[in-house]
C-alpha cells in the first residue's frame, strides 16, 4: 500500500513539475512578440449553421436534435467562396492574422477530417476543403493563421458525461470521455499536420465542463511537440493556465468584466487579446442589424492597443461564402485610419499613462502616443514622466502642440481643429 501511495505521490510531483515548468520554444517566443506587435487579426465563424442565419449556437437554442441539424450541409454550398479575396480583405483593413473557425460547437469540421464523414468534404456538396484553400492563400499573401477549435462537442457520443450544453441533440446517455480526447487530439493532429505552419490555436468551450479532467497537458504538450512555434490560447475565462501561450479576453478589455464572461480571469504575464464583433452576432445571423460604426471600431482597437492588447475581429461570413457588404464597408474605413495611423499602434506596447476616460497611450523606443478618443476640454494632463520631453506634435500633420509642466505633470493643449477626427493622435519624444 504505501508503494502504491508512494508512486501516486511521485506521479502527481512529476506532473505538476512539468505543468509549473513549461518551457516555451525559441519560435513561440519570437511568434509571441510577433503577436504583440501584429496588434489587429480577422475572426471568421462559419460553419453549416449559417445556412439558418441565426448564429452559430442555433442547434443548442432551437433545441435540435441531431438527426435534424444533420440536414443543414446539404443546404452548405459556398460557391461563392473567394479564400483570395478574403485575405485581402484581411490586408486591406489592416489586420496581421486569421483566426477561424475549424470546428464549432456543433462538431461539424470545415476541413477534410478522416477521423469522421461530419465534415465539409463528406456531407456538403460543395466537397472542397475550405480550411486547405485559405491555409494557401494565408501562406501566399503574408497572413498568419489560426484554428479556433471547440473542446465542447454537441455531435459526438463520446463526448459524456454532458456539459452545461447540447441536452437536446439526441445522444444516449453513455460514452467513452477519454475516446473522445483522443478524437479531439486526432483532430488537432490533422490541423497542424496538413495545413503548413499553423500560427496558433484558439481553443473555446472548456467552460462547458469545468471540472472534467480535460488533460491539457496532453493536448498542449502535442501541439507543441507538432509545431513548437504555434501558440495557444484558451477562451476558458480563467487565469491562464500551464502551457498556454496568450490570454484571451471576450468583448472585454482586459480587466474588465462587462460581458459577464471573464469573473474568474485575472490578467497574466501571456501576450493579450480581446475579440469582438462588427454587429453583435459571431456566426451569420440575417437580422442581426446592430451595426458598429467604423469609429467605434478604431476606438476598440486603440483602447486595446493601450491596454497592451491585441483585437480581434469577427465576421460571421454568409453561407454562399460572401461576406456581407456591411461588414465590408466598415473594415475598409478602418483600414484607411491604420494606413495613416498604423505606426502608433503596430510594434508599439502599453504607455506609461494608465488609460483614462479621454484615452490612452503607445510607446515605441523614444516616443509616447497618446491617444485622446473623449476629450472633455481643450488638454489633457498626464503625469510626470520619468524622461525630459523633448517635443510634442499631431501625429498626422507633424504641427507643434503647445506643452507646459506644473504641479501636476505635463499640460497639452488640444488643437481645435481637430474635434471631429475619431482619435487625436499626439506624439511625444522623449530626451534620450
Amino acid at each position: 500500500m504505501r508503494t502504491i501511495l508512494f508512486s501516486f505521490f511521485m506521479f502527481l510531483c512529476l506532473f505538476i513539475n512539468a505543468q509549473q515548468h513549461y518551457q516555451p520554444a525559441a519560435e513561440n517566443l519570437a511568434n509571441r512578440t510577433w503577436f504583440q506587435d501584429a496588434k489587429f487579426g480577422l475572426f471568421i465563424h462559419w460553419g453549416v449553421y449559417s445556412v439558418l442565419g441565426d448564429g452559430e449556437w442555433v442547434m443548442n437554442i432551437k433545441q435540435m436534435d441531431k438527426k435534424t441539424y444533420e440536414k443543414l450541409p446539404s443546404f452548405f454550398n459556398p460557391f461563392a467562396y473567394d479564400p483570395a479575396a478574403w485575405v485581402a480583405m484581411a490586408k486591406s483593413a489592416g489586420m496581421k492574422y486569421i483566426v477561424i473557425t475549424s470546428k464549432h460547437h456543433d462538431g461539424f469540421a470545415l476541413f477534410d477530417s478522416k477521423l469522421t464523414d461530419w465534415d465539409i468534404v463528406d456531407r456538403t456538396p460543395y466537397k472542397k476543403d475550405v480550411l486547405k484553400l485559405l491555409a494557401d492563400e494565408c501562406h501566399k499573401q503574408g497572413i498568419k493563421l489560426f484554428f479556433y477549435h471547440s473542446q465542447l462537442d454537441w455531435y459526438q457520443d463520446n463526448y459524456y458525461p454532458r456539459g452545461s450544453t447540447g441536452h437536446a441533440s439526441g445522444r444516449p446517455d453513455k460514452g467513452n470521455w477519454n475516446a473522445y480526447l483522443d478524437f479531439m487530439n486526432g483532430q488537432l493532429t490533422e490541423l497542424l499536420t496538413n495545413y503548413g505552419e499553423i500560427g496558433g490555436i484558439w481553443f473555446d468551450g472548456w467552460w462547458d465542463k469545468k471540472d472534467a479532467d480535460w488533460q491539457l497537458e496532453k493536448t498542449y504538450k502535442l501541439i507543441h511537440d507538432l509545431q513548437p512555434g504555434c501558440m495557444i490560447g484558451s477562451n476558458h475565462h480563467q487565469t491562464p493556465m500551464p502551457g498556454e501561450d496568450f490570454q484571451m479576453f471576450e468583448k472585454d478589455l482586459p480587466g474588465f468584466n462587462t460581458s459577464g464572461f471573464s469573473s474568474e480571469s485575472k490578467i497574466g504575464t501571456l501576450p493579450l487579446e480581446t475579440c469582438e464583433t462588427i454587429n453583435n452576432s459571431w456566426g451569420f445571423n440575417i437580422q442581426d442589424k446592430r451595426y458598429k460604426s467604423s469609429r467605434e471600431l478604431i476606438h476598440y482597437l486603440v483602447k486595446a492597443a493601450g491596454y497592451n492588447s491585441n483585437f480581434l475581429l469577427n465576421v460571421g461570413p454568409m453561407p454562399n461564402g460572401k461576406i456581407q457588404q456591411e461588414f465590408c464597408d466598415t473594415l475598409e474605413v478602418v483600414g484607411k485610419w491604420l494606413d495613416q495611423f498604423g505606426a502608433t499602434l503596430y510594434g508599439t506596447r502599453q504607455g506609461p499613462v494608465t488609460p483614462k476616460f479621454w484615452g490612452v497611450t503607445t510607446q515605441k523606443d523614444n516616443r509616447i502616443f497618446v491617444h485622446i478618443l473623449n476629450a472633455e476640454s481643450n488638454q489633457i494632463v498626464i503625469p510626470k514622466l520619468d524622461r525630459e520631453i523633448k517635443s510634442v506634435i499631431l501625429y498626422h500633420n507633424k504641427e507643434k502642440v503647445v506643452f507646459s509642466e506644473s504641479k501636476l505633470g505635463t499640460i497639452i493643449e488640444i488643437p481645435g481643429n481637430t474635434k471631429e477626427m475619431p482619435d487625436v493622435v499626439m506624439e511625444i519624444m522623449l530626451i534620450w
